[in-house]
């Protein structure tokens, strides 16, 4: 074979990768320059009030020159909303979905126009404030002794939704070609996934559970692509991806809560004689089992907490590296900001694999612990 053609054909690779992974980023600086506008309208209605109030005409041009805050912008990229932000001040709006005193209301995220109106409904009259929504009293002022429950499919909610229906479809797909192809090599996707199936089951389920590994198996592929797929979606900037979704320490509550019930409930009789009656002289008793009850909740809360907090820090780094830019006003940081992000968007793809590998983990081993028989 010509090795100059060889050569030739891996240098039109890597200008290719390169030429991509240059769009991607130039797409998540342009994302990110746009601030939140579901916020800016409410903070330059602010702005005009107190214009208003104290009669300094000046204050409209001096508001043009807002200086930049970091710290605010890159909370409202990670925090969740009622709008999903696609490009420049188009946002995709979402069911508002409250419970008041008089009864349900619903409707639709577009009727605040971006926070900058209030909608009248059938019960109260609601604005936006901050991202959440408030009732605002017949002054109106926002009335707080007035509380409702926001139900509301918010970016967060949408963006779960979206994951979940992309694993349904790869994984029907999957089914169907297991089933057309039984007894033949994989193909396509299914010798994509293969390899990533029989890894939770070869070296997390069977290593940690024992024989038993076969009734756990779908509760563990289910948390194991659920995290993966939407670590991966939280990693792209653009609509479908750009939403925290595993860094809402709402959504790894519940998935924590899911495991440490489906630990507690298979544990059988030596699982429950550890914690209440363990192999220590029964002066220690009262030091013993208060610490092991302790244990039941603590296992399943450092879940919840790891996964939040790994998947929060990348972004905020990534954002903050970004900010840099903006901070010191000049392109001439652009080339040292971006290389970072680029190191730091290739390090969170490996995060997003080992952080679904380690939830799924340490499920695994409770699991294990809880239905180990004694030897």
């Amino acid at each position: 074979m010509d090795c100059n053609q060889v050569l030739v054909s891996k240098v039109k690779r890597v200008i290719v990768v390169f030429t991509l992974l240059i769009a991607f980023l130039s797409i998540k600086i342009d994302t990110f320059a746009q601030v939140d506008s579901a916020v800016v309208p409410v903070d330059r209605a602010v702005a005009r009030t107190a214009e208003a109030v104290s009669g300094e005409h000046g204050a409209e041009a001096k508001h043009g020159e807002e200086k930049f805050e970091p710290t605010k912008v890159i909370m409202e990229h990670i925090a969740d909303s009622h709008m999903w932000h696609l490009w420049g001040h188009t946002s995709l709006p979402l069911p508002v979905i409250l419970y008041t005193n008089g009864g349900l209301e619903v409707f639709s995220s577009a009727n605040f126009h971006h926070g900058e109106h209030d909608y009248a409904g059938k019960y109260n009259t609601y604005r936006l404030v901050e991202d959440h929504v408030k009732v605002v009293g017949a002054n109106g002022a926002v009335d707080e002794t007035v509380s409702v429950l926001d139900f509301s499919i918010t970016k967060n909610v949408a963006a779960m939704f979206v994951a979940i229906l992309v694993i349904l479809i790869v994984f029907i797909s999957v089914a169907g070609a297991y089933k057309k192809r039984v007894g033949k090599a994989p193909k396509g996707l299914q010798s994509f996934m293969e390899p990533i199936i029989v890894f939770v089951r070869d070296d997390i389920a069977k290593p940690n559970i024992g024989h038993k590994y076969a009734k756990f198996m779908p509760y563990l592929l289910t948390t194991f692509f659920f995290i993966l797929f939407n670590n991966l979606f939280g990693l792209i900037p653009i609509f479908p991806g750009g939403a925290n979704v595993t860094g809402n320490i709402a959504l790894t509550f519940v998935m924590a809560l899911g495991t440490m019930i489906i630990v507690n409930i298979n544990g059988n009789k030596y699982y429950w004689k550890h914690i209440f009656k363990p192999d220590v002289p029964f002066w220690l008793y009262p030091i013993m089992i208060p610490v092991e009850l302790i244990g039941i909740i603590s296992k399943p809360f450092a879940l919840m907490v790891r996964l939040f907090a790994n998947i929060t820090a990348g972004h905020i780094i990534v954002l903050s590296l970004i900010s840099l830019i903006f901070i010191f006003e000049t392109l001439a940081i652009a080339p040292v900001s971006v290389a970072f992000v680029l190191f730091m968007d290739v390090l969170e793809l490996l995060v997003a694999f080992l952080q679904a590998f380690i939830f799924t983990l340490l499920t695994a081993l409770f699991i294990g612990m809880a239905v180990e028989e004694h030897h």
